[in-house]
């Protein structure tokens, strides 16, 4: 699930001709963007570009302020900030921009469970940075999107609670997120 998305991420980088630098999971060292970048997506831990801003994209991280892991965390800061310790990024509450739930289950029969799971999350993640009086977008990817709960991700999207989803299968919504996070 996530190769997918990053596969989509790292054309819309290639096609608006954003130069980034990504965290290699096998030897933890940063890496720039390759002349060939096949594969890359099998090991990404984290990618770093800058548009306007320096973002930060965190795959699978634990947020200290929620206490919980979080699918995909994008951080206003450079990838020399995300170190061990309490001195990382992460820690910095306020440097988070968007937060967002990944869920790759495509059997239509547990697509509800999922979006329960991810719901919860994002829930979590509202109600953590609110009592910080933070606000970081929310979003959520999903393989398996069904009609109610597209109808409650839409009114969501609709009231503010949520501000961007995706069909993980849909091309054209999966390259219109990922186009959203790089032009965050």
């Amino acid at each position: 699930m996530f190769r997918k998305f990053l596969r989509s991420l790292l054309s819309i980088f290639k096609l608006a001709g954003i130069n980034y630098k990504w965290k290699d999971s096998d030897s933890n060292n940063w890496l720039d963007k390759p002349n060939d970048d096949t594969d890359i997506e099998k090991r990404v831990k984290a990618i770093y570009w800058k548009k306007k801003n320096d973002r930060l994209l965190i795959l699978n991280i634990n947020v200290p302020l929620v206490n919980k892991n979080v699918d995909l965390s994008i951080l206003q800061g450079k990838f020399d900030e995300l170190i061990n310790g309490k001195q990382s990024i992460i820690h910095q509450h306020e440097k988070y921009i968007a937060l967002g739930e990944l869920k790759g289950g495509i059997d239509p029969a547990g697509a509800d469970e999922h979006w329960k799971t991810a719901n919860s999350a994002l829930n979590r993640i509202r109600s953590s940075f609110n009592k910080k009086r933070l606000k970081p977008k929310t979003f959520f990817v999903g393989a398996a999107i069904e009609n109610a709960m597209a109808k409650e991700i839409f009114k969501q999207i609709k009231t503010g609670a949520m501000n961007n989803a995706a069909n993980l299968t849909n091309d054209e919504q999966l390259t219109g997120i990922c186009d959203w996070i790089v032009n965050l």
